[in-house]
Order: C-alpha cells, then structure tokens, then sequence
C-alpha cells in the first residue's frame, strides 16, 4: 500500500492563492465602481455647487428668490403635490388588487403598470399633445368650453402623474407577495372589516415600502424634464418648472443662475438618497423579521 504523505506548507499555499486571487477581484471591483462613481456622479454634482457658488452666496440666493425662480418652485411643488397623492391611491390599489386577487386582465394591469418604463417622456408629452391639442382628438371641444389642458397646469400634471405611474406599485407588488396573506385573513375571520385590516394589519406591514415607492415617484415627480418639456410651451413664470427654468437660464448664458437653481435639484437628489437608504434599511430589517418568523 502506498503512502501519499503532503507537505502542509504546499497545501497552505495552495490554499492561500485562491484566497488572495479573491481579495485582488474584490479590490479591483471596488476600485472600479468608485472610480466610476467618482467621475461620473461625484465631480459633476460637485461641479453644480462650485459654480452656483462662483458668483457667492448672494448671487446664489438670488438666482434662486427672482420671481421666474419661485415660480418655477411653486409650478414644481403643485405638479407634486398633486401627482404623488394620486399615484399613491392608485399604487396601493394596483398592488392589493394584484397581490390579492386572481381576475381577468391582471396581466394586462401590471404591464401598463410598467408602460411609463418603456415609453419616451417626450413621446407621452406627445400624447398628451395629440389627444389635447388645438388639432387633437378633444381640442375642439375644449375650446368650446374654455378649457386649457396643453401649456397650463393640468398638462404639466397630467404628464406627471403619467411618467410617474410604476414607482409606488412597483415597490409595494413585490412586498405584498413576500409577506402573503395570512395576516389579513386573521383578522377577518376575527371579524375586522376591511378598512380595519387595511389600516390595522396591511398598511402597518407596507409602510417602509409605501414610503420608498413615494419618496422615488416625488423626486421623478420634482426632476421630470422630458414630458412637461412638451406640453408646457414653456411660457415664463407660468408653465416652467425647476428643470425648464434651468434650462432656459442655460440658454441665455446665465451660467451662474442655471446651476444655482439646478443646486436646488441636486440637493433634492441627496435628500432623496438618504430617505431612501433608510427605507432599505427599514425594508431589509422588516424582510428579515418576516424570514425568521415564517422559518420559526
């Protein structure tokens, strides 16, 4: 019989040079992502603020206080404030209804749910354009009623909303299927009604989720360019928002101004990101929970 006897320094070695293949990958990958980020996120979003500041904080202020600058605010945080609400009522309700439910069409309602996706802003601004127009489908008959939908308010509400249909629906589909139904169904054969376990069992285990999915519809809402770009008419100091006054701004060579009121967009962009890696952390605490309880 033949004795294999091994040399415990080769076997070490071998051992140790998968492990420091591993730790270079590791390294290079890292290095790679924060150069990345680094070029194209960091030292652009340092840039808006040096030359917002290039001029000091005075011309800074009141690039952003001039009448065209706060009304822009104003049309953005209207356009806002009227299409997160609405994209929260209908987020839940698509995502109940789906999660909940088997009914005929519940495919066809969770890819228009994604068509906002898929489709061109600019091209829903053109919908918007062919179906309100003075030469659309309803433009005759707005006009007859002294209605404005195109380069007004609701058609820059409109395209909001549109271009921000997914995001609320889309974060709370997947939640609701992970955390199944068995909760509500308990509370019913208790005899709670459905807006008790709504507001007591379903909303209690969504709420991180909710929160994710509007904090994201708010900052799409508040950054939109492409679709308000269409049916504005980007008529000034009424139908520009925050984005389309930067541009305008841009366009006449006030450099200093445009990135003042575009610091404004890039501080709502960190905002947004710190809310967001809270309601990460919120949601992967409260995943955890629900794997330890359904294992137990």
């Amino acid at each position: 019989m033949t004795t294999i006897v091994l040399d415990p320094l080769a076997r070490n070695a071998s051992a140790a040079q998968p492990a420091a293949e591993g730790r270079f990958v590791r390294l290079a990958l890292m290095t790679a992502a924060f150069g990345f980020l680094f070029l194209f996120l960091f030292i652009p979003l340092a840039a808006v603020f040096h030359e917002a500041l290039s001029k000091g904080w005075e011309a800074c202020l009141a690039a952003i206080v001039e009448p065209d600058a706060r009304s822009a605010i104003r049309l953005t945080l209207i356009a806002a404030g009227i299409a997160v609400p609405l994209n929260l009522v209908f987020g839940v309700c698509a995502a109940w209804a789906i999660t909940r439910f088997e009914f005929r069409g519940k495919n066809l309602l969770i890819t228009l749910i994604d068509l906002p996706f898929s489709v061109s802003p600019v091209i829903a601004g053109l919908i918007y354009v062919l179906m309100f127009g003075a030469q659309g489908w309803f433009g005759p008959w707005l006009q007859a009623h002294d209605i404005q939908i195109l380069f007004a308010v609701p058609g820059i509400v409109l395209a909001t909303v549109f271009v921000t249909v997914p995001f609320v629906a889309r974060e709370l589909i997947p939640l609701m299927q992970s955390q199944g139904c068995e909760e509500e169904e308990a509370a019913i054969v208790l005899g709670a009604s459905g807006w008790r376990v709504f507001w007591h069992v379903t909303l209690p285990n969504i709420r991180w989720g909710l929160f994710y999915g509007v904090i994201l519809c708010n900052a799409r809402a508040m950054g939109e360019f492409g679709a308000v770009s269409v049916v504005s008419g980007h008529i000034r100091s009424l139908t520009n928002t925050l984005p389309l006054h930067v541009e305008i701004l841009y366009n006449e060579y006030n450099f200093a101004a445009a990135f003042s009121v575009a610091s404004l967009l890039a501080l709502l962009a960190l905002l947004t990101l710190a809310l967001k890696s809270l309601a990460e952390w919120r949601l992967r605490v409260q995943a955890a929970r629900i794997a330890s309880e359904q294992s137990s």
